[in-house]
C-alpha cells in the first residue's frame, strides 16, 4: 500500500478524499481552474474555504471558471472544515494552505494540512511565481511607474 499522506492524491491516490483549498492557496497557483480538474480526477470533492467575504470567493472562482463543490459561506475557516466534514463523508479530508495559521485551523478541525508547495510538488500543479514575474509593469521598461 502506498503512502498517501504526503500526497495530495494524484494518479493512484483516494478517490475517497475531500480536498478544500484556503483561497490564498488556490490564487498563488498559476492555472487554479487546471487545478481543480486535475482534483477532480482523484477526489471526491473539493472546494475553495477563506476568511474573506463571500463575494471574494465567488468573484475569483467565477473569474477562473471554478466550479466549487463547498465554499465557506459567511463562516470562518474552521466552522466551514468542520461543517463540510460532517456534510461529506470520505476516508480524507485535506485542506491545502499557505500559513501556519492554515495549519492550526486545519488540525483543529480534524483535517489533515498540506502546505501549498508540497501539494503542487506532488501533484505536479504551477505555482504562479514560478511560471512568470508577479509584478507585470517592471519588464514595461517605465520607470514613472509608482
Amino acid at each position: 500500500m502506498s503512502d498517501e499522506s504526503s500526497s495530495p492524491g494524484g494518479p493512484g491516490g483516494d478517490a475517497e478524499m475531500t480536498l478544500a483549498f484556503e483561497l490564498a492557496a488556490l490564487q498563488a497557483l498559476a492555472d487554479p481552474n487546471a487545478v481543480f480538474s486535475d482534483a477532480r480526477q482523484w477526489t471526491e470533492y473539493v472546494g475553495v474555504l477563506s476568511d474573506k467575504p463571500t463575494y471574494v470567493v465567488t468573484n475569483f472562482t467565477r473569474k477562473h471558471r471554478i466550479r466549487q463543490d463547498f465554499f465557506s459561506g459567511p463562516r470562518g475557516v474552521k466552522e466551514s472544515l468542520e461543517n463540510v466534514k460532517r456534510q461529506f463523508d470520505t476516508a480524507r479530508h485535506v485542506f491545502v494552505g499557505t500559513t501556519d495559521e492554515d495549519r492550526e485551523v486545519a488540525e483543529a478541525a480534524g483535517w489533515e494540512y498540506l502546505p501549498l508547495e508540497q501539494a503542487a510538488e506532488a501533484a505536479g500543479w504551477a505555482v504562479a511565481g514560478d511560471t512568470e514575474s508577479e509584478d507585470h509593469f517592471a519588464s514595461s521598461g517605465r520607470d514613472d511607474w509608482p
